[in-house]
This record gives structure tokens, C-alpha cells and sequence, in this order.
């Protein structure tokens, strides 16, 4: 009954009699000191967006750890975009040409993958697909290069001015603006200009000279001048020759009333400078000046 009081008590149910007969109770004092002590007690506050604010942060958390439980799946991910990533460079590279090139005043000799000897005069590019080597032995050439080609598969030469065909030879392209010039020394080779393709046995040349091809003579030797430090012309163009002493100098040359039209027969050194200008302004009848990197060419009776 006392138990029943207690309930009662505490939510203020008990009648006057009931209260006083509670209150005689051995019990009662002690229920007394318990509610003293509970009514000083002081709930905490509470801050309702603080509280929702924690919640939110517990449940990132918990997000962040779901991911963190699941390592295999994320190292997965990784590994395919390494993957793809590799299998890209790869092609990526594989399509890549290798290119050689020399600067003015430079030449440089090359052994292609099939042992083919290329040596690249001054101011050219050389670049071909050695992935493809193998399927097609295909070269583009900006410039002048002098080649000794194995035998084997056709071997093609592209130029912006013609393209040169062979099986196993010996031959020089040089192709620069408005000049393009094909010698063959050994075996045969192919050349096509504006879709026409000429036969060039040994011991022939084809020159194209502003899109006019000019006759040639037969070449004096077995290979190109320039292999052995020279620079040969016959019947050619100055403007053509003192390009070439530019690029074999490294120098800027200015003209000042001189007809560049006029033909130049003749040989210069690539090493000697001071012989090379002579060698041609005294048939081209010119005098010149030299300062530093820079040559003036002139006309006898200019200023």
C-alpha cells in the first residue's frame, strides 16, 4: 500500500487521510530528502540547432567512414584510370615520329632501323614512324639529305615538292623553297613532281627550279659536294647560292643592288669562310663586306 502512497504522493492523487497516514510512515522522511534533492537538480540546456547542426556532422562522418570501409572498390577505381591513362601515353607515343634536325652551320649523320645511312645537311628535318618502320619505310624530308638506302621494302622520301621512291640506293634530295633537286648516284630511283613520275637511272639528276624543271648534267663524282665540305652549282639561281652560304655560315646576308636572277656555276668551301666569298662574288663579279655574323653582297659599282 505504501508502494501504491508513493505513486500517488508523487502525483499529488493522495486524499487527506491517505497524506496523513503516508506521512506517519517510516518511509516518508526519507521520500522527503529525495525530493529536496532532485528539486535542486537543473536540467541542461539544450540548443536545438546546435543539436541539429552535430547531427548533421555525425552523419558526413559516417558517410566518409562508409567509403573508408570499402578500400578494394576505391583502389579499383584507381587503377582503371591508371590504366586508361597508360594505355593513352602509350599510343600516344607509339604515333609519335622520331625527327632529327640540324640547325645552320650543323649536319648530322643517322643509321635508320633498317641500318639505311642518312647524313642531313645544314638547315634540314628529317622524320619518319619507327613503330611503322618495319610495314613501310617512310621518311619526310624539309631540307637536303644525302642517303644510302639498304635493300629491302620501298623506300619513300617526301618532300612538299616531290616524293622519291627506291628499293636499295644511293641518292641527295634537296628540297627548299623553289628549289628541288634529285640526284641519283647508285641503283634507281623514282621521282614524282605534280603527279608525273621520271625514272632516275645513276649518274642522273632532276632539278625543278620555281616550278620549271631545268636540264642537268651528269654529277662528276659519287656523291653530293656537300659530303665533303663543299658546296657545288651549276647554272643556278645566286639567290639559291647565297641561301645555302647563309645556312652553312650561320650568317645573315644582305644584297644591295645585286640581280639574284643570275646564274652561278661554281664551288664554295663550308669551312673557309673568307675563301667561300670569294669564291662567289669574283664570277658573280660582286664585292661584299664582312662584320661579325652579317655579310653585305654589292654590285662593283654600287656605293
Amino acid at each position: 500500500m505504501q508502494e501504491n502512497y508513493l505513486a500517488k504522493w508523487l502525483n499529488n492523487e493522495l486524499s487527506e487521510e491517505e497524506l496523513a497516514a503516508f506521512e506517519r510512515s517510516e518511509e516518508y522522511a526519507s521520500y522527503q530528502k529525495i525530493v529536496r534533492a532532485s528539486d535542486a537538480l537543473e536540467a541542461p540546456s539544450f540548443d536545438m540547432e546546435k543539436a541539429l547542426a552535430d547531427f548533421q556532422a555525425s552523419q558526413r562522418n559516417q558517410e566518409t567512414k562508409v567509403i573508408k570501409m570499402r578500400p578494394s572498390q576505391y583502389l579499383m577505381r584507381i587503377a582503371a584510370a591508371v590504366t586508361v591513362l597508360f594505355i593513352a601515353t602509350y599510343f600516344y607515343i607509339a604515333s609519335l615520329n622520331e625527327t632529327f634536325s640540324t640547325e645552320y652551320a650543323q649536319r648530322t649523320e643517322i643509321v635508320l632501323p633498317d641500318a639505311s645511312e642518312v647524313l642531313l645537311n645544314a638547315g634540314s628535318k628529317l622524320s619518319y614512324s619507327e613503330r611503322n618502320w618495319d610495314s613501310e619505310r617512310n621518311l619526310s624530308l624539309e631540307g637536303e639529305a644525302f642517303f644510302k638506302v639498304a635493300k629491302g621494302k620501298k623506300f619513300t622520301v617526301t618532300t612538299d615538292l616531290g616524293t622519291i621512291s627506291v628499293l636499295g640506293t644511293q641518292f641527295n634530295v634537296e628540297s627548299r623553297k623553289g628549289f628541288f633537286e634529285v640526284t641519283c648516284y647508285e641503283g634507281l630511283v623514282s621521282v614524282t613532281f605534280q603527279g608525273k613520275e621520271q625514272k632516275l637511272p645513276s649518274g642522273t639528276s632532276f632539278l625543278v627550279v620555281n616550278d620549271r624543271i631545268v636540264p642537268t648534267e651528269a654529277p662528276l663524282s659519287s656523291e653530293p659536294s656537300w659530303v665533303n665540305n663543299e658546296s657545288s652549282f651549276k647554272s643556278i639561281p645566286l639567290t639559291y647560292v647565297l641561301s645555302e652560304f647563309q645556312r652553312q655560315y650561320n650568317v645573315t646576308v644582305e644584297t644591295k643592288n645585286v640581280d639574284l636572277t643570275q646564274l652561278f656555276t661554281g664551288t664554295f668551301s663550308n669551312t673557309n669562310i673568307n675563301l667561300a666569298l670569294q669564291s662567289i662574288s669574283t664570277p658573280s663579279q660582286l664585292s661584299y663586306s664582312l662584320e661579325k655574323n652579317k655579310v653585305l653582297f654589292y654590285a662593283e659599282n654600287a656605293p
